[in-house]
């Protein structure tokens, strides 16, 4: 195994501009700064918030780092052994119920932005051996949610109506596109809620959450070379919110297939995609707790109708020499 010393939230399409608010960060309603102190949220401190370009492409990366001294980093999430750690993946910090210090496997990190990333990629960072970070092999394959808010359109003069709220979630694309991709089951939780949210309320122990009314839905999330409507799960259905909703949340838990495969094409044999067998479901990998903000104005624009939060719960990472892939546990 291999202690992560940080963690890198890469946003493709998105300016520095478009960041709000990230978990952890200074102005918050909770203690920041680095280390475990009481009520400490995320052992990294305020992350650095970095634009880059390649190309006609751009985007900012989000990171939050561990400190080299020249012999050791001060701070890093430890690599857990499986089965020997379990968290519903929103509650690391010490406020959430679990004693968070150094020997917790586990962290949170999020960002507020003013609207969605074109592509959104997450990722351990590990020393390289030479005390310098690196993205190598630590992607996480966690797919981030992309909302839709479609304002309702209604008469001239009339009162505004509710919108119509989309999260879209797609299955990661595998290298061989000639066959099915790794199948993972995702739990879905939708809260509607009637004041907007922040970023610090996506997390464990926020009883305004936790005591609304939550639908619960499992999906099987798995890519098909044959169908490029595949390997997407809708959260909507393209039904207008309640009359007062002032934020839509989505909590999204990722667990890994634990049944069988077709030898051939690798896709996942189950009875039902929607209604899982306990011996389908195998480890917990982690999950994203998302939100969407939304401000009805007269004349709604894309950048300005939802404010975006996304919170990633994630346990340690487990580096595999075979293959040099990744798992999370």
């Amino acid at each position: 195994g291999s202690t992560a010393h940080g963690f890198e939230i890469e946003l493709e399409g998105l300016h520095s501009s478009d960041i709000t608010d990230t978990f952890g960060g200074a102005g918050r309603g909770f203690p920041t700064g680095r280390g475990f102190g009481a009520g400490s949220v995320e052992r990294y401190g305020s992350p650095s918030i970095t634009e880059y370009t390649n190309g006609a492409i751009f985007g900012t990366r989000v990171t939050y780092f561990g400190i080299y001294d020249g012999t050791s980093w001060d701070f890093g999430t430890p690599t857990v052994p499986v089965g020997q750690f379990a968290t519903p993946g929103d509650n690391c910090w010490s406020g959430g119920g679990l004693g968070y210090n150094a020997n917790t496997p586990c962290d949170h990190f999020g960002v507020g932005t003013r609207k969605n990333a074109t592509k959104t990629t997450y990722t351990w960072l590990h020393d390289n051996g030479a005390g310098e970070l690196t993205g190598a092999n630590g992607v996480v394959s966690l797919p981030a949610p992309v909302w839709n808010v479609v304002p309702a359109v209604v008469p001239v003069g009339a009162p505004p109506a509710p919108p119509v709220v989309q999260a879209v979630i797609e299955a990661p694309v595998p290298e061989n596109e000639a066959q099915f991709g790794e199948a993972i089951w995702v739990k879905v939780f939708t809260t509607e809620l009637e004041d907007e949210v922040a970023l610090e309320q996506l997390i464990g122990g926020n009883p305004v959450i936790d005591g609304a009314v939550t639908e619960v839905e499992w999906q099987l999330l798995q890519f098909d070379p044959g169908n490029p409507d595949s390997g997407k799960l809708e959260s909507g259905y393209g039904a207008p919110v309640g009359p007062n909703a002032a934020s839509i949340i989505r909590r999204y838990e990722f667990y890994k297939y634990a049944g069988e495969y077709n030898a051939e094409d690798h896709e996942a044999l189950v009875s039902s995609d929607s209604n899982p067998l306990d011996s389908e479901i195998g480890t917990y990998i982690g999950a994203q707790n998302a939100a969407a903000n939304l401000a009805v104005v007269a004349v709604p624009e894309p950048e300005t109708y939802a404010m975006l939060l996304v919170g990633v719960g994630l346990i340690g990472l487990r580096l595999r020499k075979r293959g040099r892939t990744l798992s999370l546990n």
